[in-house]
């Protein structure tokens, strides 16, 4: 007969679930909420702009206009009013990420229709768009 020693279990503690937080529904919470402030924001861009594209000048209605970061989010822009521009669905797209001096250069009648309706626009980027636009009309020439 086989001597088996007796098997010692120790109950191990189990963690205590995390008390619940109450909370209201997130539609409850406003500051949770991007939908109002995104909307003053892009209220401002249209203001700025003169409700108009930046980009192409046509005029914009509040529900097709859409927001363009100049200097794009995917090459270290910021999203600050200094950097957003109102702009129609089809130039947004046409832009897409690049570089304003890159946009600029490739469609100059764009950036000079930014120079005139970009009124809000950080400096340093209607220089550079400024830059750009005589760069491009330069090579053409």
């Amino acid at each position: 007969m086989s001597h088996r020693r007796p098997l010692h279990r120790v109950p191990l503690s189990r963690p205590q679930p995390r008390a619940q937080l109450h909370r209201a529904p997130s539609r409850l919470r406003a500051e949770s909420h991007p939908g109002p402030q995104k909307r003053a924001i892009k209220r401002a861009a249209m203001r700025d702009c003169g409700r108009r594209c930046v980009y192409c000048a046509a005029l914009l209605e509040f529900e097709i206009a859409t927001l363009d970061h100049v200097h794009p989010l995917a090459h270290g822009g910021a999203t600050a009013p200094g950097n957003l521009v109102a702009a129609c669905a089809r130039c947004n797209r046409l832009k897409g990420d690049m570089l304003p001096t890159e946009f600029f250069m490739r469609y100059p009648w764009a950036g000079m229709n930014f120079i005139h309706y970009a009124r809000a626009v950080h400096r340093a980027l209607k220089r550079c768009a400024r830059r750009a636009v005589s760069l491009a009309y330069a090579n053409a020439a």
